[in-house]
Parts: structure tokens; sequence; C-alpha cells
């Protein structure tokens, strides 16, 4: 270690921080995830709308489009369940989370969309669909 050392000890330091489990997390996904390293996040439906799915199935996936709480990003979100978007319509608050495709791509058919409704109104979307409960007025 010299006196002229500095540069090369900070450049060594920035490259060995991505070992750190909290700091990669932290830093991860930031650039092109709209839940900033989130697990979940809270928005308002803006519009429903149907996409094709991919080869070779020809179905047509119900979707919505969502624009988040924390930053006012619109994003594409899969409604999952038979029947299950007669229980979302524009203005309710859902809340959404990743799908789970490999690398924060999307996974299945569905073209494009990363995310799915989990909660509609602080109702379960799962339970709505079951008829266990009924959708909460707001």
């Amino acid at each position: 270690m010299g006196l002229m050392n500095a540069k090369k000890l900070k450049t060594r330091r920035k490259k060995f921080r991505w070992s750190d489990a909290a700091y990669k997390k932290k830093d991860i996904g930031t650039k092109f995830d709209p839940l900033k390293g989130s697990s979940q996040a809270k928005g308002i439906v803006i519009s429903k709308f149907q996409k094709e799915a991919k080869q070779p199935n020809s179905a047509m996936r119900k979707c919505c489009k969502v624009q988040l709480v924390k930053n006012g990003t619109q994003i594409g979100a899969f409604i999952p369940g038979n029947l299950a978007q007669k229980f979302v319509d524009e203005h309710d608050e859902v809340i959404i989370e990743r799908i789970g495709g490999k690398q924060g791509r999307t996974k299945g058919d569905i073209p494009g969309i990363r995310f799915q409704v989990i909660k509609v109104n602080d109702q379960p979307l799962r339970r709505l669909v079951e008829g266990k409960i009924e959708k909460g007025r707001r």
C-alpha cells in the first residue's frame, strides 16, 4: 500500500461490493423495474384490455393497465382466475406482484406482462373469484 494507492483501493472496493447480497438487491433492477426492488405495489386501474396468448395457445388473456401510486408508472398486469375481470373495475385500487418469470421477464404465454393482480380494494382476488367474500366498496 503506497501513498498513491487510493484510486486502486476505491475501484477494487466498488468491484467487490457486488458480492454483498444486500448491496446487489438494493441496486439490481432499479433501472428497468417499475416496483424499484419491492415485491408488491399499490396502483389504480386505468383500463382493462385483452392480450392474445403466444403460439400454440389461442386464448385471450384478461389484463389491466395499472398506474402505480409510488411513482406514477403505468404497467400492464394480468388478472388471474376464471371470470376474475368482473371484479376489477376502472379506478379500483389494486395490489400487484411479479408473476415470477426468469430474470424479471414475462412468464408463460402472455407477451409483455410481468405482473399480476392479487388484491382489489383490499379484498383478495382469489377469494372473490371463489365466491367466499363480496367486493368491498370504496
